[in-house]
């Protein structure tokens, strides 16, 4: 090769090595002056598997119940309550909904067991037995908030016919439910077993006791209902008495509240109470809500018999109107543990 041609060839790989060099020093630059890649977004499954937990819950250490104690060192009882703690706490629109209605009915729950003797523990035997639905009705045709079949309800003072049911009346209803208890409380000797004879009856009790050769309702080998309703209403005790410990977190303004009434008389008849209603400026359907005893739409009252009919205050279903009934009904639910 001539001089010359070397001369040219040189030329043209030092070109060609030059030309190269720049590309891979645009590339590098290029590449460190472009952003890093983003890490993937998380898919929702993917946030649903890190962030969702479902946790066992601590069984109490020394639970009671209508001031008797619960012998939770057994095994088998402390599965029983763990059972009902769990489904309880895992059932969460019910447990809330429980939450809420208990704000609005236990105030008034609460001075007639007192007043009867009775332990306040009860009031969650009737969150146990309807949700406080008042006009919840079992299969087996128990109804109202203590869940009284109608021969029972008579049994205990409540009229019951087809204009009249007092078994969907919360006051007459927790006045019958509080006789009942305390006749099964001196029939027995326990609190306990007084509640078990509340869902299953105190002849089968009785006959259980005496078959089982017992006294005691921890003792018992019963049916699974009645066998798992004592547990249930200790477990529901438990959440509400402490919402938060089991994650329920309910703020003030999500409680249920009673609403302001005041009472009118009637001694006669009532032809028509949709009439009635209008003549406090009410629908028919607020007069019957807050009333649910009366079961048809007249009262004939032949007998001239007085009874007392809740009328709203003005306003009494805005809600706005009565920021002090919220108040009121949080204290109940101890409203400093529930932000």
């Amino acid at each position: 090769m001539t001089t010359r041609n070397k001369l040219t060839a040189f030329k043209y790989v030092s070109g060609t090595a030059l030309a190269l060099a720049a590309i891979m020093a645009f590339g590098l630059f290029t590449f460190s002056s472009e952003p890093k890649t983003k890490e993937p977004t998380p898919t929702q499954g993917e946030l649903f598997q890190e962030e969702y937990n479902i946790f066992s819950l601590p069984v109490p250490d020394n639970p009671t119940f209508a001031g008797e104690p619960v012998p939770v060192e057994r095994s088998y009882i402390r599965e029983s309550l763990d059972r009902e703690l769990l489904v309880n706490t895992y059932w969460q629109s019910q447990t809330l909904l429980f939450i809420k209605r208990a704000a609005k009915y236990f105030p008034v729950i609460e001075p007639i067991l007192k007043e009867e003797g009775v332990p306040e523990d009860f009031k969650y035997l009737a969150l146990a037995e309807s949700g406080l639905i008042m006009r919840a009705r079992s299969h087996a045709g128990a109804v109202g908030p203590w869940q009284f079949v109608s021969g029972a309800g008579r049994d205990y003072g409540l009229e019951i016919n087809s204009e009249i049911d007092e078994r969907y009346h919360l006051e007459k209803a927790t006045a019958a439910a509080c006789r009942f208890l305390k006749s099964s409380r001196e029939k027995f000797g326990s609190w306990t077993l007084a509640a078990a004879a509340y869902n299953a009856g105190r002849s089968r009790i009785i006959r259980q006791l005496d078959r089982q050769k017992t006294n005691n309702y921890y003792d018992l080998l019963l049916n699974d209902e009645t066998g798992r309703y004592v547990f249930r209403i200790i477990a529901i005790k438990e959440i509400l008495e402490d919402p938060q410990n089991y994650g329920f977190h309910v703020k003030k303004k999500d409680l249920y509240y009673m609403e302001p009434t005041y009472t009118v008389d009637v001694d006669s008849t009532v032809r028509d109470f949709a009439s009635f209603a209008h003549e406090y400026n009410l629908s028919y359907k607020e007069l019957k809500d807050l009333n649910p005893w009366l079961r048809d739409d007249k009262l004939t009252n032949s007998r001239g018999k007085t009874y007392q009919i809740k009328i709203p205050e003005k306003g009494a279903f805005l809600r706005k109107n009565f920021q002090e009934t919220d108040s009121l009904a949080a204290e109940t639910l101890e409203e400093a543990r529930l932000q």
